[in-house]
C-alpha cells in the first residue's frame, strides 16, 4: 500500500502540460533568440558598429568621387546600405540554424511537444528584429550626417515595409543554406561569396549608367536594384527613372513586391525540404 501511495504521489507531482498554439511556440523561440543576443551583446556588432562604419566610409571616402543624380551622395547611399543590411538577414538566419543544428539544440526541440515549424518562425522573426536594429542605427547615423526623408509619412512607412518584406524572402534563402551546409564556417564562406556580389553588383552604391552594357543589364535586373530604387523614390532621395530605363527601375515598388513573391516561391519549398531532411536524420 505504501508503494502504491508513493506512486500516486509521484504522478500527482508531475507538471501539467498546457497545449499551446504554433504562434505561442514561435514567440517563445523569438524570446529565446533575443535573450541569447542580450547575454552576448557582441552579437549585435554586425548591426551596430558595422553599419556606422559602412555609412561613414562610403559617405566620406568614396562619396567625394562618385557622381549621382541625387541631392547628395549621402542620400543616394543610405537606401543602398539599408537594402544591403536587409539582404544580410539571410546570413543571420543561416548561421543561427546551422549553429543550433551543430550543437544539437534542434534535437532537443524535437523532444518537446512543439511543432517543428515554430522553430523556423521564431528564428525568422528574431532575425528580422536583429536586422531592424541595424536599420534604426543606420537611419540615426544618416540623419546625423545629413540624410533626410523627403517623401510623405505614408511613403516613408511603405519604404520600411518593403525592406521587411524583402527580408522575408531572404529568410527562406538563409534557411535553405543553413539547412544545407554542415558547419558555420562553410555558411560564412558561402554567404560572403554570394551576398556581397549581389549587393555590390547593383545600384546600391554607384549608379549603373557608367557600367558596360552587359554589366548594367545584370545590375538593373538585380532584385536588390529595384528595392534600393523603390526606397530612393519613396524617401525622395533620388529621381524616378524614365521609359528608357529597365522595367524594374521604372516601377520599383511593384517590381520589389514581384521579386519578393517570386523569391519566396522559389526558395521556400527547397528550404522546408532541406530543413525537414536535416532534422529527420
Amino acid at each position: 500500500m505504501t508503494t502504491t501511495a508513493h506512486t500516486h504521489a509521484v504522478v500527482a507531482d508531475k507538471p501539467r502540460i498546457h497545449p499551446t498554439t504554433i504562434w505561442q511556440q514561435a514567440w517563445i523561440m523569438v524570446k529565446r533568440n533575443m535573450i541569447h543576443t542580450k547575454r552576448m551583446p557582441e552579437m549585435l556588432s554586425d548591426v551596430t558598429i558595422q553599419p556606422i562604419m559602412f555609412v561613414l566610409l562610403f559617405a566620406y571616402v568614396f562619396g567625394a568621387s562618385i557622381q549621382t543624380d541625387s541631392a547628395s551622395y549621402k542620400e543616394f547611399l543610405l537606401p543602398g546600405i539599408m537594402g544591403q543590411t536587409i539582404v544580410f538577414t539571410a546570413f543571420i538566419v543561416s548561421t543561427g540554424i546551422t549553429a543550433d543544428l551543430e550543437k544539437g539544440i534542434i534535437d532537443r526541440f524535437r523532444s518537446l511537444p512543439i511543432q517543428r515549424s515554430s522553430v523556423l518562425i521564431g528564428r525568422s522573426i528574431a532575425s528580422l528584429l536583429h536586422s531592424s536594429i541595424g536599420i534604426v542605427v543606420m537611419a540615426v547615423t544618416g540623419l546625423a550626417i545629413g540624410w533626410r526623408i523627403r517623401g510623405s509619412f505614408g511613403e516613408a512607412v511603405l519604404a520600411f515595409a518593403l525592406l521587411l518584406l524583402f527580408g522575408f524572402a531572404m529568410i527562406w534563402f538563409g534557411i535553405l543554406i543553413g539547412s544545407w551546409l554542415r558547419t558555420v564556417e562553410a555558411v560564412n564562406g558561402f554567404m560572403f561569396s554570394v551576398l556581397f556580389p549581389i549587393t555590390f553588383l547593383s545600384n546600391a552604391f554607384v549608379p549603373t549608367e557608367p557600367m558596360p552594357t552587359w554589366l548594367r543589364t545584370i545590375a538593373e535586373w538585380n532584385p536588390m536594384s529595384s528595392l534600393v530604387q523603390a526606397l530612393r523614390v519613396l524617401w525622395g532621395n533620388g529621381p524616378a527613372f524614365g521609359p528608357d530605363a529597365a522595367l524594374p527601375l521604372q516601377y520599383p515598388v511593384l517590381a520589389t513586391v514581384i521579386w519578393t513573391v517570386a523569391l519566396t516561391l522559389i526558395f521556400a519549398p527547397f528550404a522546408l525540404r532541406a530543413y525537414n531532411k536535416r532534422t529527420s536524420d
